[in-house]
């Protein structure tokens, strides 16, 4: 039997992460990308959302929230990756991804020698994975290390056992992943992932902006990522992650798009608050 035969179909919140590698792979056709992930296609090939995906909503306003939530996907890809960079340019060689998805870092950044990298989910989007990965014959530019384990579970002793070092700095990533989470989730997976920070540590995090639930799933359709969050940021996050140990930076995707030569043409419709992109360090 073939990878393709044996694939199980995505389902559930994993299931997202498939419809996340179809905006990537939009982006890397593009002339002007911020980023380019060659096995973004191939992800949503075998997830059956490449070429088609499911047709636009008729309603103008659900087709603007969609585009919305694909223009986020790709400013924030592109934080996490200047982030990344970042932590490697001060010397971080482990990085962890939390709720992996169909992440390819791992391939498609040029890592600097001796870099191991975590990639921290549940077993079936990480078989999927793999099966794409044998089929593409794709070859990691770092030591990949996945570890499967439902984030609800005891996560840190099957990445300590995976062999991750909380004695040397991590750089941790949580991308769409924490509002997925409710809010007493979100606060242990802080929590632990403090535990396992050395001081230099380097954490990127994406949050719901206040109000978006309301915004968009409201009306989301049954099934859609917008119908599966569940929380939002805090209304101080810098204050919040400092309650953990972190010095953190706050940006609005509005903020990171210009400064990525990718600007949001429509004007702000409310007050500009804290935003949901965020980086940190460990003191």
């Amino acid at each position: 039997m073939t990878d393709e035969q044996e694939r199980a179909q995505p389902s559930g919140v994993w299931a997202t992460a498939v419809g996340v590698a179809r905006v990537r792979a939009l982006e890397t056709e593009r002339e002007d990308a911020l980023f380019r992930d060659p096995l973004a296609q191939a992800f949503a090939t075998a997830g059956g959302l490449w070429p088609s995906s499911p047709p636009l909503p008729d309603d103008e306003a659900a087709r603007r929230r969609r585009r919305a939530v694909s223009y986020s996907i790709v400013i924030r890809t592109k934080f996490l990756d200047d982030l990344l960079q970042q932590a490697s340019a001060s010397g971080v060689r482990q990085v962890v991804l939390l709720g992996a998805g169909m992440d390819s870092r791992a391939f498609r950044i040029d890592w600097p020698e001796g870099t191991r990298l975590f990639e921290v989910d549940t077993a079936a989007p990480l078989d999927f994975k793999a099966s794409v990965l044998r089929q593409e014959r794709a070859v990691a530019r770092c030591e990949r290390i996945t570890v499967a384990v439902d984030l609800r579970a005891d996560w840190p002793g099957a990445l300590a056992a995976a062999g991750h070092d909380p004695t040397v700095p991590t750089a941790w990533i949580a991308e769409g992943l924490l509002i997925y989470l409710p809010e007493d989730a979100v606060e242990l997976l802080l929590a632990r992932i403090s535990t396992q920070s050395a001081t230099g540590s380097r954490m990127g995090l994406t949050l719901g902006s206040r109000g978006v639930i309301e915004r968009f799933g409201a009306d989301a359709a049954p099934g859609s990522a917008a119908s599966m969050w569940v929380s939002e940021m805090p209304d101080d996050p810098v204050g919040w992650l400092a309650g953990h140990g972190w010095e953190a930076d706050s940006h609005t995707l509005r903020e990171r798009a210009a400064a990525y030569g990718r600007p949001i043409s429509t004007p702000a419709q409310r007050e500009e608050r804290p935003g949901g992109l965020i980086s940190a360090v460990r003191r």
